[in-house]
């Protein structure tokens, strides 16, 4: 590997290489065509922005403020304004920021937190460390959001919040949700993990007045490393928000602790490198939803079914998933699409309420069948912003040829 900004082709013999951005890979093998087409394309990503984010990196250092410093209130600030939102509390994982939304919400042991049963643990798993318990809904079939009508119905005297999923990019209907929640007199807690920059009728999630974010290196808006937030319109919760992160301790008190609680804060660093990213968050989700509907082009003719935007929603794609014929096997696509230099994603293979951490609450198969469906058939192709035209047409391409 060396560095180059250019990008060339060359030969040796009957092979193919094109180098780009200091990475060389294998276009073509006499005449078979191949390319090397990662999942998510971080390198490319911080080869054009790395200018940027070493000197950010730099200061840090020289300044020696690792916790809490001047770098993570600047992100806080501009993070909460690209939220459309009044306040942002930089914690260390998006898994965390749940935990802590949850917990200011006062959610106590025996309290149900419902949610959709086909997105990650993380989100599951907060209920649980909140100290609340998990109530599972299915989804709607196109969105791939928690279903509305089956939200409405799952409520019991025993729910105190819902926590909607805005699953890879989408925004789940929040007008009404929040409309139910209201009707119900619970509260709303949006996992946005996926969702940054994301709108719901017109409005950036969180459309209601809390909501979470992870900066997980894939993400939309990744850190190089782990880091999350909570942003939030309630003046009420941000001193809470600030309290639970740091170990109990009062605000302003070096050695005074409110509560019992671990360390959850955002460092310096990773704050540096979110900071630099903000100056590109805009063009890269116009570039995912550029190459969302290029895929969409290209696959129309292809035997899938293909991402559908809800007519409410802004999509950030923050993975493109597609649905396989029931005909397929999907190990097989996902093995022959390797073979031709494709990585591929299953997000999520098992849902919630089927997994083994969840038996104690008795789910059985088949109770809610369509995240059951999606489990099994869905397929997350290449996304993110630096794919070219080119590799999208050799994906459609080659899953055409698998699939029909």
């Amino acid at each position: 590997m060396w560095d180059s900004p250019k990008s060339a082709d060359f030969a040796l013999g009957e092979i193919h290489f094109r180098l780009q951005n200091g990475f060389m890979t294998l276009i073509t093998l006499g005449n078979n065509p191949m390319m090397n087409i990662p999942f998510v394309d971080l390198k490319s990503q911080y080869h054009s922005i790395k200018a940027e984010v070493h000197p950010a990196i730099e200061r840090v250092l020289e300044n020696t403020a690792f916790i809490l410093g001047q770098d993570v209130k600047d992100f806080e600030e501009r993070f909460a304004r690209f939220c459309q939102a009044k306040h942002c509390v930089g914690v260390s994982t998006g898994s965390a920021a749940l935990v802590l939304a949850l917990k200011v919400l006062g959610i106590k042991p025996g309290d149900e937190v419902i949610t959709a049963a086909n997105t990650y643990i993380a989100t599951s798993a907060a209920i649980t460390l909140a100290g609340g318990r998990p109530r599972f809904v299915d989804v709607d079939p196109e969105t791939y959001n928690i279903s509305t009508d089956l939200l409405r119905k799952a409520i019991t005297p025993k729910t105190k919040a819902i926590l909607p999923v805005h699953l890879y990019g989408q925004p789940a209907d929040m007008k009404v949700i929040s409309e139910i929640a209201e009707e119900k007199g619970i509260d709303i807690v949006e996992d946005a993990a996926q969702a940054h920059g994301s709108e719901a009728y017109g409005k950036r999630v969180p459309f209601t007045n809390i909501g979470c974010f992870s900066f997980y290196p894939g993400k939309n808006l990744g850190a190089y490393g782990d880091g999350g937030a909570v942003v939030t319109n309630r003046d009420d919760l941000l001193d809470k928000l600030k309290v639970y992160r740091d170990q109990g301790r009062r605000i302003g008190e070096k050695y005074v602790h409110d509560l019992e609680w671990t360390n959850e804060r955002l460092d310096n660093v990773q704050a540096a490198i979110l900071n630099v990213k903000m100056n590109h968050i805009e063009q890269w989700t116009d570039a995912r939803r550029r190459n969302a509907k290029k895929y969409n082009e290209l696959l129309s003719s292809v035997n899938v079914v293909t991402p559908a935007e809800a007519t409410f929603a802004k999509h950030v794609y923050h993975l493109y998933i597609i649905q396989l014929p029931p005909s397929a096997s999907r190990d097989m696509v996902m093995q022959k699409l390797k073979d031709k230099g494709i990585a591929t994603g299953i997000h999520y293979p098992v849902p919630l309420h089927l997994q083994p951490a969840y038996q104690y609450l008795g789910i059985s198969k088949g109770a809610l069948p369509v995240a059951e469906r999606l489990a099994s058939s869905i397929l997350s192709l290449p996304m993110f912003p630096e794919l070219t035209e080119e590799q999208m047409q050799y994906v459609a391409e080659e899953l055409g040829k698998i699939v029909g």
